[in-house]
């Protein structure tokens, strides 16, 4: 019987450098799954709603939900030592919970009877910040969220490692050191 990869999430505020770190992982041969909320925010724009999270928030996150639970599924089957995720399923309920909206309960199980070996989080860094046309926060807003998803990943009782600010290669590095000793 094979044994299931370790299931490595990287999460953090809009704009703190995940998905250049996970394209690194890609880049140095390590199994990724991408975030997918920019893609149902295209498809949603593609049939006219421009900002879907904004006018139909809980729709927005039961896509959410139901896209990383299937990405969450599909890495149980790999054969690789790791599988790491660009945003894992308590993002859903973080974000949910910052913007003050309620939820249905089984947000929560779902987080709790699917979980992650580890939880790398990036810190805001202004220096790197960015606006576009998909993340529309400001970077005080980046910040407030930063805290919902730190607690929203203590209350499930994970150990979240904060990724030290650096080099794209010293991030990375650092993930690779933590979860190697653990082969």
């Amino acid at each position: 019987m094979n044994k299931s990869p370790l299931k490595i999430v990287l999460t953090g505020a809009p704009g703190t450098g995940k998905s250049t770190v996970i394209d690194e992982l890609e880049k140095r041969n390590k199994y990724c799954m991408h975030e997918i909320s920019r893609e149902v925010t295209l498809k949603a724009r593609e049939e006219g709603t421009e900002q879907l999270f904004l006018t139909q928030p809980l729709l927005f996150s039961e896509m959410l939900l139901k896209g990383r639970l299937a990405q969450f599924h599909d890495a149980t089957n790999l054969i690789e030592k790791f599988v790491f995720f660009d945003r894992g399923i308590p993002d859903v309920h973080a974000y949910m919970n910052y913007f003050g909206l309620n939820y249905p309960d089984k947000y929560s199980e779902i987080s709790n009877k699917n979980r992650y070996d580890f939880v790398f989080l990036m810190p805001p860094w202004e220096e790197i910040y960015i606006t576009d046309s998909e993340r529309y926060e400001s970077f005080e807003q980046a910040l407030a969220i930063h805290n919902h998803l730190l607690r929203a990943y203590e209350s499930l009782n994970y150990t979240v490692v904060e990724v030290p600010k650096g080099t794209i290669n010293d991030r990375t590095d650092y993930i690779l050191r933590i979860i190697n000793t653990f082969k």
